[in-house]
């Protein structure tokens, strides 16, 4: 335990470190001028941002407690939480090829309507490394991109439905991943991306309180008992053939067995191979297509199995500066287990690897049916339509319904039909510094957010579920 306390402070001395380094230039301390004038050996540069923002929710249909093996319940209460998430980064860049990045970040939450019924933390709580990576860009005549430590994996590779969140049990704080990355540029049109990934089930590089400790679930299955760690590796393949852009995707995914309520469930090994298809007819117009199917083992020898698709239009008028529409339309589609309720998830449910997050609702990462953004069984339907007004400023209404692709009781109705979601969704800038002055990188935006959501027969609930959320960040 000593070790690893010494680890933890290490780690985060380290990263202030970096944080604090002076620029290197010439000899003399000047940048060097002329003809002759080269770049800094050693370039620093910082920054800092800060989010903020008010959730409301009400009627959430979940399962109790999150916990498999429970009939569906609705949260009847009204909750009510603000979220301040301050961030600080730093990096030094050495020479054109190499860069070392370093953040750190915290949330402080607290409850408003009922206090008492919403974990708070008070200032520092718990303060991460969120990211610390070394990157190299380039390498061997702009041949090979590397990457080591930990950064951010939403949307790596493109693939939104493979990659968001490798911390889904964090919260809205982090979502990052300890991985190892390697591209191969084969020419213009072709790339070899090969990572490693490991996730664990604690955080080990942290400074926070001793409850902070003992109960911060990063993957959101594990409990105290044991802890409960995820790790693969893959590999993805991706072209151009005309106008049409593919990827071959094969990962495997690794699941530790965890305890939950003095209950062994086992671990889990899941190998996956899939395709994504994107044509770009125009400018303006895709049509993507994606393809998977998995096949594993969990701990008792038995085999999983499990698919997943996706298919859709796309449009965005990128002609104009400003008053862009854009228009989108798709079915997702991840199989279901009609006994994933009492045999342990089941043996045929989509394993949605490490796309943990909000992609398709913000309520639903809250009262997701098997775990903390693990989703699973459900026939998607939705249509998204907006108009960019400008950068960063748009408008988006969203709406669609869902429906299980097997009965499992896992919402305690009788039905297939989960039910109707709508979102609106409002992007706005409200201050920009100027390009050519001293804040320059000072930004400060937000949005609106709001969901409805009435369940259908899958669910013993039939009130209506509303999510609201208003968020403001700062950028220096």
């Amino acid at each position: 335990m000593v070790k690893k306390h010494l680890f933890n402070i290490a780690a985060l001395l380290s990263a202030f470190a970096v944080e604090g380094a002076e620029p290197v230039a010439g000899e003399s301390g000047q940048a060097l001028e002329g003809e002759n004038a080269s770049p800094a050996a050693i370039e620093f540069d910082a920054g800092a941002d800060l989010r903020i923002r008010q959730e409301i929710m009400h009627n959430v249909p979940s399962m109790q407690n999150g916990m498999i093996g429970r009939p569906g319940v609705s949260r009847g209460k009204t909750r009510n939480q603000m979220r301040f998430r301050p961030r600080v980064w730093a990096q030094l860049r050495f020479g054109e090829n190499w860069r070392l990045y370093s953040r750190l970040a915290d949330e402080i939450r607290a409850g408003i309507a009922q206090p008492e019924a919403v974990h708070a933390s008070t200032w520092p709580g718990e303060v991460v490394v969120d990211n610390l990576f070394l990157e190299g860009k380039g390498l061997f005549d702009g041949a090979i991109d590397l990457l080591v430590g930990r950064r951010d994996i939403y949307r790596l590779y493109g693939l939104d439905h493979i990659f968001i969140d490798g911390t889904s049990g964090d919260g809205s704080r982090s979502v990052y991943a300890d991985m190892v990355t390697l591209t191969w540029h084969a020419n213009e049109d072709s790339t070899l991306d090969v990572f490693g990934i490991f996730n664990k089930d604690r955080e080990y590089m942290r400074l926070g309180t001793h409850r902070s400790y003992e109960g911060m679930q990063l993957t959101g299955f594990g409990g105290n008992d044991t802890e409960m760690d995820d790790w693969g590796w893959g590999a993805i393949w991706g072209s151009r053939v005309d106008l049409v852009k593919y990827q071959l995707i094969g990962i495997q995914k690794n699941t530790a067995s965890f305890h939950r309520n003095g209950v062994k469930h086992p671990r889990r090994q899941v190998n996956m191979l899939g395709v994504k298809i994107d044509p770009c007819w125009t400018d303006n117009l895709s049509t993507p297509l994606e393809l998977y199917g998995q096949l594993g083992r969990n701990g008792e020898n038995s085999t999983l199995s499990g698919w997943a698709a996706y298919t859709g239009i796309h449009w965005r008028d990128n002609n104009k500066e400003t008053m862009r529409p854009f228009f989108e339309t798709g079915l997702l589609a991840l199989s279901g287990d009609r006994h994933a309720v009492d045999e342990d998830g089941g043996h045929h449910g989509w394993d949605p690897m490490w796309y943990r997050g909000v992609n398709d609702s913000e309520m639903f990462l809250y009262g997701s049916t098997y775990g903390v953004g693990w989703w699973s069984n459900m026939y998607n339907f939705k249509t998204r339509l907006g108009v960019e007004i400008a950068p960063k400023h748009s408008v988006a209404f969203q709406s669609g319904p869902m429906f299980a692709v097997e009965q499992d009781h896992g919402g305690g109705g009788s039905g297939m039909f989960k039910g109707y979601l709508n979102q609106v969704r409002y992007d706005f800038p409200l201050w920009k510094g100027r390009e050519d002055g001293a804040c320059e990188r000072f930004e400060i935006f937000g949005h609106l957010l709001f969901e409805h959501f009435a369940p259908g027969d899958y669910y013993e609930t039939g009130k209506p579920a509303y999510f609201v959320r208003w968020q403001v960040d700062f950028k220096f």
